[in-house]
């Protein structure tokens, strides 16, 4: 047995903990800079916080998702005020954003000598400004992994500035920041967290450590997701839902993920769909896809045993087999009004270039078999 194991330096969970933001950012630096979302007046609160504690900060709005222009662009205004901390207050996309400014403030290169893929995947030379994420939606774990996903316009394919230094310093998890979502963003971002569980769980790369972290994840977000998505003031289930939220990040950032993510990347990039209900849209097809593999090609692999375990946990039916595990993610996509890809804008004539595209993937990497391009291809018509 062997692996190795990293997160964030200090985990805070609690209701209202976001309050201590402020507090905590003194202890890191000076000169904070504030990543948040396209509503900077929401974040009015820590804004007004962090004046008080230390400084104005210098505020980034990042609407949307990230690309590498925008995020460079941040890096270097943050570099220029002489930012020393960096605060990501928001969704997957605003984390990921702080993650990146962190890093390219003490590293100074062109932005494509760091990314995976399209550019030259080389390793960060300096440490990135110490980093503080606390996220306002339950899904991307983003909070704790340790890359930043960008959109390579150029390119059309999100690809990852990549480093275990890029993870947070700090991580403040408050399920209350939650609360707000509404059903449909609720659903995206759950799914978002049980497929990244799922996937790290299956994947070859798996470890005990993450092996342990993601049933316990699997287990509350398969009760939590339904209620939240019903009744988002459950707190309870809000709870639950950034507990598998926290761990499915850190469980994708040691054991790596699979064919679903490894399908996201281009898709984004392709369709600009939100990245949890493209996620959703194929899970149950990739479990599905990835079980026929494994029962031809490999029938004593250990990530079968897992499937079988995967379904256990959800449908609660220790009779059941693999197979039924993915007709419950199907049922479950189907109570949260998933809609499928050819809804979110996929286009069918560019299943072709999805397939080779993902295929190359880095998420790829972790997929319990690899699966040829005519299954890849199946996999698109099926969740189509």
């Amino acid at each position: 047995m062997q692996f190795t194991f990293a997160t964030a330096s200090k985990i805070l969970f609690a209701t209202g903990a976001a309050q201590r933001i402020p507090e905590l950012a003194g202890t890191l630096g000076g000169r904070p800079c504030l990543v948040t979302g396209g509503s900077p007046g929401r974040a009015r609160w820590l804004i007004d916080g962090l004046t008080q504690a230390l400084c104005e900060p210098l505020v980034i709005s990042a609407p949307g998702e990230p690309d590498t222009e925008s995020a460079a662009n941040a890096a270097k205004a943050a570099r220029e005020a002489g930012c020393d901390v960096v605060i990501g207050l928001g969704g997957g996309s605003v984390m990921d954003t702080a993650k990146v400014v962190a890093a390219l403030i003490t590293n100074t290169g062109d932005i494509y000598d760091y990314l995976e893929v399209v550019g030259k995947g080389m390793p960060l030379d300096k440490r990135p400004v110490p980093l503080i994420t606390a996220p306002t939606t339950s899904g991307t774990g983003s909070e704790v992994t340790a890359n930043g996903v960008l959109l390579s316009r150029k390119h059309g394919v999100k690809v990852s500035l990549r480093s275990t230094e890029m993870i947070a310093d700090l991580a403040v998890i408050d399920p209350r920041l939650a609360a707000s979502m509404p059903p449909k963003v609720t659903a995206a971002t759950g799914m978002d967290a049980l497929t990244q569980l799922m996937e790290a769980f299956v994947s070859h790369k798996s470890t005990p450590m993450t092996d342990a972290l993601c049933r316990e994840g699997l287990m509350r977000a398969a009760t939590a997701l339904p209620l939240a998505y019903e009744d988002g003031e459950d707190m309870s289930a809000r709870e639950d839902m950034a507990l598998a939220a926290l761990l499915s990040g850190i469980c994708l950032a040691n054991a790596g993920l699979g064919a679903v993510h490894g399908f996201a990347a281009p898709i984004g990039g392709k369709s600009h769909a939100p990245h949890g209900a493209v996620c959703a849209a194929l899970l149950p097809h990739v479990m599905g896809a990835n079980l026929r593999a494994l029962r031809e090609r490999d029938p004593d692999s250990p990530s079968l045993h897992a499937y079988r375990e995967v379904a256990v946990m959800l449908t609660a039916d220790v009779t059941c087999d693999a197979e039924d595990g993915a007709a419950w993610v199907g049922e479950l996509c189907a109570d949260l009004s998933i809609p499928a890809l050819g809804d979110l804008g996929v286009e069918r004539a560019d299943f072709g270039l999805l397939a080779d595209q993902a295929a190359k993937a880095s998420s790829m990497k972790g997929n319990p078999v690899a699966l040829t391009r005519d299954e890849l291809i199946e996999i698109l018509e099926a969740a189509y």
